[in-house]
């Protein structure tokens, strides 16, 4: 099949520099006019280009001498084998062409390794069988190089010749690449270093670190969607946090933890939303102004089924839990299920693998959403960065109710999706709590039970009293405050005063 890769100046909003032409996954979206966002577009030049391939703004530049050719066979070769896979401009691929397309390019080369990769993935991404017969008996070859992506255990189809290595199936399946960012993170070994920490502490201390690391976790989540819950919500979602885990990841887990975070559920349909939903401001009369959409709620049951799919084969391969946890969390909020507490239930997937996989000590959880909060911005620019690309193949319209109403097929929108910054984030996230959050509170109560030990040595007093001192000092940078000196401490001599601020001050220097 030839392409029409007539010349054009301008894809998806993006000028193509004089002397490029698109290939790959760009040729193939701009010949086919295929609905899918090409995150980085390449271009061959009509020069040589010393290198062969260099970066140039928006787009892959490669040399003149990578020109594959004019045809669907020799662009998505080119894709194959040059670009980083994208699973979601594949599918579609398939679903715009003859299946006899990808029929021929396998009989042309039935030992190429570009051609078992497309007929294999054609099969499992669209369900057809190609017409061509089994592959001659050769080496097999993986579907993702395991230099390049991380992978889960290759399962071989003698079909195809190849070993399936995905994350995930046909139904969903996330791609992360490895990065000289992730590399390092998993050099680190941080699942070691938690467990070193807390084995160092005493049990007592250890489950007082954790019960204060969660109730920062639970005040950032809410904080993270511009709420300040009463405690009794606080607590609640505590409870849920730490039923993470004990239980299998099963849709019916994941909406009963729903219903720990919300109880009231008068205003709110608990389970698959049985509508639209959205991420975004209203106009002045109450219409929705979306920056991004979640599935269709007829594709929930399936998509969701294909997520927990993912997940388990991820658990069972072995993969790096905290890219399990990325690549399962993220992929629920870009789906975004429910009509309300997508976002926090998101984060208590992170603590649900986590625990799951035994990567954070028992009966902690990291609070990875107030390292979150922390880092807000970053937080959105990530998700955003996935999100945003997305909307413009999203056809929609408003509903009578004021909500949104998908009107085009978006199911494999959220199925396929690369998470490779999703997962250097939560990295990040995990790598400072485990680094300095719990040294420095686990530290912090050390110094704190020291304290309090010396001011009740030095004056005698119950303990709560104490506390309350050194938390007043500690506020008032090492002194305590004259309204608190002249009311609840007023018994206290000037000279005890003196002594207990010098304990505080002695006890937390450095």
């Amino acid at each position: 099949m030839r392409l029409e890769l007539a010349t054009t100046r301008v894809f998806q909003e993006k000028t193509i520099p004089d002397g490029l032409r698109l290939a790959g996954w760009a040729a193939l979206v701009h010949a086919l006019a295929l609905p899918a966002p090409v995150r980085r577009p390449s271009c061959v030049s009509e020069q040589h280009i010393s290198g062969s391939r260099r970066e140039q703004g928006a787009w892959s530049v490669f040399d003149k001498r990578y020109w594959p050719g004019d045809s669907l066979a020799d662009q998505l070769t080119f894709a194959l084998r040059h670009e980083d896979i994208d699973l979601l401009i594949l599918k579609r691929v398939f679903a715009a062409v003859p299946p006899t397309e990808i029929q021929a390019m396998v009989r042309a080369a039935p030992l190429g390794i570009p051609a078992r990769r497309a007929w294999y993935l054609c099969e499992i991404l669209t369900g057809r069988t190609i017409d061509v017969d089994d592959a001659p008996n050769a080496a097999a070859i993986d579907i993702l190089d395991s230099k390049a992506y991380f992978t889960g255990q290759p399962r071989l189809s003698k079909r195809h010749r190849v070993r399936d290595n995905l994350l995930g199936a046909g139904r969903f399946c996330p791609v992360i690449r490895r990065t000289k960012a992730l590399a390092e993170y998993l050099e680190l070994d941080l699942a070691a270093k938690a467990r070193d920490t807390v084995g160092r502490t005493g049990a007592h201390l250890a489950a007082r670190a954790a019960s204060f690391m969660l109730l920062a976790d639970s005040r950032a989540s809410f904080e993270i969607e511009g709420q300040r819950p009463p405690h009794n919500r606080l607590e609640r979602w505590g409870r849920a946090v730490l039923q993470a885990g004990k239980n299998p990841l099963t849709l019916d887990e994941i909406i009963r933890l729903q219903r720990v975070l919300i109880e009231d559920t008068r205003f709110v349909s608990a389970g698959l939303r049985p509508d639209g939903v959205f991420l975004g401001e209203r106009d002045h009369n109450g219409d929705p102004l979306p920056e991004f959409i979640g599935a269709r709620p007829g594709d929930l049951t399936d998509v969701m089924s294909g997520l927990l799919e993912a997940n388990g084969r991820m658990r069972e391969d072995g993969v790096d839990p905290v890219l399990q946890a990325a690549a399962t969390a993220f992929g629920f909020v870009y789906v975004h299920p429910f009509q309300d507490g997508n976002g926090r239930m998101h984060r208590c997937l992170i603590h649900h693998v986590l625990a799951e996989r035994k990567f954070t000590p028992p009966g902690m959880a990291f609070p990875v959403s107030s390292v979150m909060l922390d880092r807000i911005d970053d937080y959105r620019t990530t998700l955003q960065a996935h999100s945003g690309p997305l909307m413009p193949f999203i056809e929609w319209r408003p509903t009578a109710e004021r909500n949104v109403e998908v009107l085009n097929e978006t199911a494999d929108l959220y199925r396929y999706f690369d998470c490779t910054e999703e997962a250097e984030f939560l990295y990040a996230c995990v790598g400072r709590t485990v680094e300095r959050d719990l040294p420095r509170e686990i530290d912090y109560l050390r110094r704190h039970d020291e304290a309090v030990r010396r001011i009740m040595d030095a004056v005698e007093m119950p303990d709560r009293v104490a506390e309350n001192l050194v938390v007043f000092i500690r506020q008032n940078n090492g002194t305590l405050p004259k309204k608190r000196r002249d009311g609840e401490f007023g018994k206290l001599r000037d000279d005890e005063v003196t002594l207990i601020e010098a304990v505080v001050n002695d006890t937390f220097a450095g």
